[in-house]
């Protein structure tokens, strides 16, 4: 038996409404836990934790208040986690328009050099939210926009599209936006928005952690994919070749660079941890951005599928994070945490697999 998801979230998780025309393209159809491949060597301890931070914002929006309740109470090891999840919720095989198979791809929380003033090798700015970028929520002017928005500023008495890429690296902020920081490395800066969190060296070796605070309201497009469909990249077209590419054609950088125009606001965090957009920490290895409008944020989500060496990647997941890349039913990046490794296993992971939604059941059993 198949269900069209709109009702089931409407069920479980009652205020994330999704846009009519998204929700006839993703199904759900119910399993047991026996059918998550990989469920009894999970170790679920870590999976409860990153839920339990979920859950300040699941019980204001959502039906699930006494999962959340009893999640804050059960014991952090692995078989309490496990009884838990299985006792309060009931999983279900996620299909979009092209089947259950889908992209799970990979970020981390990189490392720039930089400095707060600008000066040297230290020409690039990583620019604050600007005062003038306005986010106007559709669905407050027509309910069948419900949880559409655009962003744009105030030209001549008119709202108009935001600066984009091309625009701003031209210079079209300079005293209209705030500089947070300075880098050397404008290649660096442009995966730093698309990781969305990340740390900056200063100069006299201090952490300045960075964190998402909006972007343009421009509709992203994958560099990558243009570099593949102009023959300069084979697949599988992966973050280092990207970087390899640029770096190896500094004269073409910001050109393709501009072929996206989306563009990463940033603010400073109050510490070391990368912020999703659910607005809590991330964890590695259990937080995974997802589209949101079809997967609620805050969702448990059991992943199947490889991670960038091809070993098998089989973990509960919580839905903590989006990103502009990250769009489809049966689609998620895997978030892996800070260092070297973290950026190696991000950077080549182009895996198929597919996932499970975990959904809270009518009451407890």
């Amino acid at each position: 038996m198949r269900f069209a998801v709109f009702s089931l979230l409407l069920l479980a998780l009652a205020s994330c409404a999704l846009p009519p025309e998204k929700v006839e393209r993703l199904t759900l159809a119910p399993v047991s836990f026996a059918d998550l491949s990989g469920w009894q060597n999970d170790s679920l301890a870590p999976a409860l934790a990153a839920f339990r931070r979920s859950c300040a914002a699941l019980t204001v929006k959502t039906k699930a208040r006494e999962a959340c309740a009893t999640a804050e109470k059960t014991e952090m090891t692995d078989d309490a986690a496990r009884a838990y999840f299985e006792n309060w919720f009931q999983p279900y095989a996620v299909a979009g328009t092209d089947g259950v198979d889908g992209l799970f791809t990979g970020y981390y929380m990189p490392e720039l050099n930089g400095s707060l003033t600008r000066g040297g090798a230290f020409q690039t700015p990583l620019y604050e939210r600007p005062a003038d970028m306005i986010t106007v929520d559709l669905g407050a002017f027509k309910s069948d926009l419900k949880g559409q928005r655009i962003v744009g500023k105030i030209q001549q008495r008119k709202l108009v599209p935001y600066d984009d890429r091309a625009e701003i690296t031209s210079g079209s902020l300079v005293r209209r936006a705030q500089v947070l920081a300075w880098t050397d490395d404008p290649i660096g800066a442009f995966f730093l928005q698309i990781q969305g969190s990340g740390l900056i060296r200063l100069t006299n070796g201090k952490l300045l952690p960075v964190g998402y605070d909006g972007a343009n309201g421009r509709a992203y497009v994958a560099i990558g994919r243009a570099l593949k469909d102009r023959g300069d990249l084979p697949s599988p077209v992966t973050m280092p070749a990207i970087r390899a590419w640029l770096a190896a054609h500094p004269d073409k950088a910001q050109e393709i660079l501009n072929l996206n125009p989306s563009y990463v606001f940033f603010r400073r965090l109050p510490n070391e941890n990368a912020v999703g957009a659910e607005s809590v920490a991330l964890t590695p290895l259990r937080s995974l951005a997802v589209d949101p409008q079809y997967l609620p944020l805050g969702t448990p989500v059991w992943l199947d599928t490889t991670d960038g060496q091809g070993a098998v990647l089989q973990r509960l997941m919580i839905a903590q994070d989006t990103g502009g890349a990250i769009k489809g039913p049966v689609r998620g990046d895997v978030y892996w945490g800070t260092g070297v490794s973290a950026a190696a296993q991000a950077g080549a992971m182009q895996s198929r697999g597919r996932y499970y939604v975990l959904l809270p059941k009518k009451t407890n059993q």
